[in-house]
């Protein structure tokens, strides 16, 4: 068997002794990195059935297997060169040069790792691709497509691979980074001729009763991330804001959500919206109309003026 290898390699490579040793001892690390590599992962894995941790388990392996190996092998292969600066100016312009974009992403891959801009299960936008990360490669990471032409920040169920060197030129949004929390709005529009204030006192305790037990969890929340970021809150609590618009009074509902669970909140909202409003005469919601306003009849009594006296026609004759 040693001998028919023996030959395979003397015929494919040639007969220099040195270099049939090299490949030889290149194929037992390969071997031997890639079998202790599955037999740590079967002891790992039998141990644990969360899915993010064997996830870190198999990406971790990979990565100290493929590392190991490339010590291991480059030492083999270049130990008959007289210095390392020799190795590096025989192959670094060349590689400088026709492998730009996959050392950007490899430069990129261990900014990721080392400064961790965002890891697996956070969402995320990077320039105009949004999504929650699913999986962190050597020159690509890849994102679970969320928005897009879905509403809400839903799932599309586009898969989107993108290269990793993108970190360096494009600005990075993390949604769960921070306190892991973000803010979401609903405009509620009423006429000017509904109790506004009655409505405003309604929407405050539907999204207090819905979003008020995040505040607690955001305060505690911001007290980490202020250690690592200058986060600074002064209210968290829901509330509800007063405007004017051209058709009616704007009552914008500001609250704390969970990215994830943003589209879901807001319909819970929004429902109880519908079946309070519909208890109440005197509050009407206000969309774009065409209306006729008379100020002698509807306007304020300081307001109103009241038209002007037609003259009577005077009798030639004076009777």
């Amino acid at each position: 068997m040693i001998s028919e290898l023996t030959e395979t390699l003397q015929q494919a490579i040639g007969n220099t002794p040195g270099v049939q040793i090299d490949v030889i001892l290149t194929i037992l690390v390969v071997t031997a990195l890639w079998l202790a590599r599955r037999i740590l992962l079967r002891v790992a894995l039998r141990k644990t059935d969360n899915v993010h941790a064997r996830y870190r388990w198999r990406k971790t392996s990979a990565y100290l297997a493929f590392l190991a190996g490339a010590v291991v092998i480059v030492g083999i292969w270049f130990q008959g060169l007289g210095s390392l600066s020799t190795m590096i100016g025989l192959v670094s312009a060349g590689v400088v040069i026709a492998l730009k974009d996959p050392l950007v992403n490899l430069a990129g891959w261990v900014f990721i790792v080392w400064r961790q801009p965002f890891s697996v299960g956070d969402r995320i936008q990077i320039g105009d691709v949004c999504g929650d990360v699913i999986d962190l490669r050597i020159f690509q990471f890849t994102l679970m497509e969320v928005g897009n032409w879905v509403h809400a920040d839903q799932s599309t169920g586009r898969i989107l691979h993108v290269p990793n060197g993108r970190v360096f030129t494009e600005t990075t949004a993390n949604y769960s980074r921070g306190f892991q929390y973000i803010w979401d709005e609903i405009g509620v529009l009423v006429t000017f001729e509904s109790n506004w204030e009655k409505a405003k006192g309604i929407l405050s305790e539907i999204v207090t009763r819905h979003a008020e037990h995040l505040s607690t969890q955001a305060e505690r929340r911001v007290r980490e991330a202020s250690m690592k970021f200058m986060i600074f809150y002064s209210k968290l609590t829901p509330i509800v804001y007063t405007s004017v618009q051209d058709c009616g009074v704007m009552l914008t509902l500001r609250y704390l959500t969970e990215p994830q669970k943003r589209r879901g909140r807001m319909e819970a909202i929004w429902e109880d919206i519908l079946r309070a409003f519909a208890e109440h005469d005197d509050i009407d919601f206000a969309y774009p109309t065409q209306r006729f306003y008379v100020n002698s009849r509807e306007g304020k009594p300081g307001t109103v003026k009241a038209p002007p006296v037609a003259e009577q026609p005077r009798d030639p004759l004076g009777v």
